[in-house]
């Protein structure tokens, strides 16, 4: 295990406040190579069209730079068709940036990357956790961190990242096996407000959510297909949203978000969208 000591490079206490740093890789090797997700099954034949990939995500990544948001690449390699979900291969909990340790074979190599850019720049971080954990799985609440049980993050792995971290509750909600990640079916927009699809969930981690947040709002089946509630918060109200989901970005809307609709079309058939292509280093 490699620790090295946080420093003031990384701060992310929520999942909505203010995003001042984030990492992205572009779609540049985008391609479905395994299926590794149940999203994947249904664009095997089609798979990615590259171009128009890239397109959509320089269009985000201007979105996102419009806002305010300091933005950084990580570089492409073509043997890591996966790496747009930059989400995935870490997660910032208040000042301690953790690498995730990647379940599927053909994910593995990302960390290293991240590593090293990390590592050019002073960035301290940790890693080493046992099992598996993807930063899909992961998120932050204040002193609470919601981390789901799914194909990709293992209860060992949580167990010693509660360790690590003594002062923090983790509220492990398990997934149904058909689930990929914790964000792909649950996402914090305010102090008080959530998105979530109810049927990802057990009676008992339902209940736990429930009992945390005054509006739940519930996303259906095929918003859920949609990846409606992998929407990205950048702070003050502000919501990046898939354009298709038309229900979900009224009812955002009529709470007071405002809401920036992005054609992300192309990216999700991979199996995420804007919370999953983004790694935050920065919220304030």
């Amino acid at each position: 295990m490699k620790t090295i000591t946080a420093n003031k490079s990384v701060r992310c206490a929520t999942e909505y406040d203010a995003l001042n740093h984030v990492l992205v890789v572009k779609p540049s090797f985008m391609k479905i190579t395994e299926i590794i997700n149940e999203t994947q099954k249904h664009y095997e034949k089609s798979n990615i069209n590259v171009p128009l990939a890239l397109k959509q995500h320089e269009n985000f990544v201007s979105t996102l730079k419009e806002n305010g948001v300091n933005v950084s690449e990580l570089p492409t390699d073509p043997h890591l068709p996966e790496q747009v979900f930059t989400r995935d291969i870490g997660f910032t909990i208040n000042d301690e940036l953790f690498v995730g340790t990647m379940n599927e074979r053909v994910r593995r190599s990302e960390t290293n990357i991240l590593k090293t850019w990390l590592s050019d720049r002073g960035i301290g971080f940790q890693e080493g956790l046992p099992g598996s954990i993807e930063g899909g799985d992961v998120v932050v609440d204040g002193s609470t961190i919601w981390i789901g049980v799914s194909g990709r993050t293992t209860k060992r792995a949580i167990d010693e990242l509660q360790r690590r971290l003594p002062t923090y509750r983790i509220e492990a909600i398990q997934l149904t096996e058909d689930i990929l990640h914790l964000d792909c079916v649950f996402n914090i927009v305010s102090k008080d407000t959530a998105l979530v699809y109810r049927e990802a969930f057990t009676k008992e981690g339902l209940k736990k959510i429930s009992a945390r947040f005054q509006s739940l709002i519930e996303v259906t089946k095929e918003e859920q297909f949609e990846m409606g509630p992998n929407v990205l918060s950048i702070g003050n109200d502000h919501i990046v949203s898939l354009p298709q989901n038309e229900r979900l970005n009224a009812i955002l809307r009529s709470k007071g978000f405002h809401v920036i609709t992005v054609d992300f079309s192309e990216i999700i058939k991979s199996g995420g969208s804007f919370r999953c292509c983004t790694l935050p280093l920065v919220r304030r």
